[in-house]
């Protein structure tokens, strides 16, 4: 279900010097599943697509690309007009990823990289042990948090759910789901990919993967107030914080108005008012790199 020009959240991009590990994470951490390798790219999902995670080999380590799916193929010529309309510089009129039928990529604000696509293709996973369901949200911290929110509204149609004090922060979505982003103004940096699994129990037991390889936990469980998840964060190889969560608030309808939670509100954690003073001091830069296909 979409109300808007986008229907889900596609997928991250994120270049990193040591491939090998990044993947090691995402497969043994996480627990995604490899679908292709294609020149210096590794394409991983959880769902049954194609990718929601690709990882490119760099000199260094950055966001590359933030994948979002259109509603259908008027709604991506909407979005290349509007981004037209918004003199925004176009990196390719192609697909930069594999496994899509069609797509186009731009720089929006503040560097990113957005690509626009649809028709991803299937994948059918086979029977795993552990893993979330699917790829869900991401957060980053532009300097202008304000100026990045109209930008979502007024070019790509997101939504507002929830506003945190005197336009601090915002939680947008494109279907159902609480947010699919969430914008907090700090550096410019990206914080974090988010993945959803059924069970707190499975925070539980990444909790323990972790401490089996010597690494941690940097925040949860916790439960949020700003769409009510249960979530858990770990740092990943590149730099990149990963939230697998569970229990996100689904909004049906459209016109609900946002709640607005006052900036000294517990809309981070309900259960306690401690987070960690360097949470939000984890992240990658965004990197634009200039190619027509992977």
């Amino acid at each position: 279900m979409s109300w808007g020009l986008i229907s889900e959240m596609g997928h991250v991009g994120i270049q990193t010097t040591d491939l090998d590990a990044s993947v090691w994470d995402a497969t043994q951490l996480l627990g995604l599943r490899v679908t292709e390798r294609a020149g210096d790219a590794v394409y991983l999902a959880a769902g049954e697509v194609h990718h929601e995670l690709v990882y490119r080999e760099s000199d260094v380590n950055g966001v590359d690309s933030l994948g979002l799916v259109a509603r259908d193929g008027d709604a991506l010529k909407t979005i290349r007009r509007r981004v037209q309309d918004e003199n925004l510089e176009v990196l390719s009129e192609l697909p930069r990823t594999a496994g899509v039928e069609d797509g186009f990529s731009f720089v929006g604000p503040e560097g990113y990289v957005f690509e626009i696509t649809i028709g991803r293709q299937a994948d059918v996973a086979a029977q795993k042990g552990f893993g979330p369901d699917r790829y869900g949200h991401i957060n980053f911290h532009p300097r202008n948090s304000r100026s990045m929110m109209q930008f979502l509204q007024r070019v790509l149609d997101f939504r507002l759910s929830d506003v945190i004090g005197d336009d601090y922060a915002y939680f947008m979505r494109c279907n159902p789901d609480h947010h699919g982003i969430a914008l907090l103004p700090g550096k410019g940096t990206f914080h974090h990919h988010a993945w959803q699994t059924q069970s707190v129990a499975d925070l539980a037991k990444l909790g323990d993967r972790l401490n089996k390889v010597g690494r941690d936990l940097i925040w949860g469980p916790v439960r949020h107030g700003a769409g009510h998840n249960i979530a858990a964060y770990y740092v990943e190889h590149s730099g990149a914080v990963v939230e697998l969560y569970t229990d996100l608030e689904q909004i049906y309808d459209d016109n609900r108005d946002p709640i607005v939670w006052g900036a000294e509100d517990n809309w981070w954690n309900m259960w306690s008012d401690y987070r960690p003073l360097d949470f939000r001091d984890f992240g990658i830069p965004p990197v634009v790199r200039r190619l027509t296909s992977a």
